[in-house]
């Protein structure tokens, strides 16, 4: 999952499968205040320290450079993927859709690729396409384990199905029976919890 990050690249941004900034609170009191979000699947641009005028300029240069390549070379999967990388790591919702879709027309067996859509489409309001982009991830890799996680947060944020959540998650736990949500609950005291909440009495001993 999210790799950790060393003291002193605190201050720089998303590293490489770094959380989605923008994180939701669960229901009043429900699991005890627990944060979590959506996760990126695939590598992000290299960081640098927010806010540097000189930052930003290597940023823009860098997508400068790879919007560039996509014009000249429309057939380079890679020079896409990178670009939807740029355009999400810079929150460029919309761009970062259309460059991860040329990708996917283009190479449409990739699960990292198809997961990072998805968490675009939700950044974008648009949490029924983010499933389906889930989907085909899980469609591509079953055991894609970020997609599954990724599927069940929109599924019980922002679509309110939590019995979609707690299928999808008990999908994953089969797959990896050892997995955790932000905030350090493992999806299995999460899927319990939830059961519990739902009054559905079937918690494991």
């Amino acid at each position: 999952m999210a790799k950790t990050t060393q003291p002193e690249l605190k201050q720089y941004l998303r590293k490489e499968t770094a959380l989605l900034i923008a994180l939701l609170a669960l229901a009043a009191g429900f699991f005890g205040g627990v944060f979590f979000g959506v996760y990126k699947s695939g590598p992000s641009i290299v960081g640098m320290p927010a806010g540097a005028p000189t930052a930003q300029k290597e940023v823009q240069d860098q997508i400068a450079a790879l919007e560039k390549e996509t014009q000249q070379s429309p057939s380079n999967v890679t020079a896409w993927i990178q670009l939807g990388n740029a355009y999400f790591d810079t929150d460029q919702f919309k761009k970062s859709i259309q460059a991860y879709s040329k990708a996917l027309e283009l190479k449409p067996d990739n699960a990292d690729v198809w997961t990072d859509l998805g968490v675009m489409y939700r950044k974008d309001g648009r949490p029924q396409e983010a499933v389906k982009a889930f989907d085909q991830a899980i469609t591509v890799n079953p055991k894609h384990e970020v997609s599954r996680l990724n599927k069940g947060i929109v599924l019980f944020h922002d679509l309110k199905d939590t019995q979609g959540a707690i299928q999808v998650w008990e999908g994953l736990l089969e797959i990896n029976p050892m997995a955790m949500a932000p905030g350090g609950m493992s999806v299995d005291q999460m899927v319990q919890s939830l059961k519990k909440q739902a009054g559905s009495g079937t918690e494991k001993k």
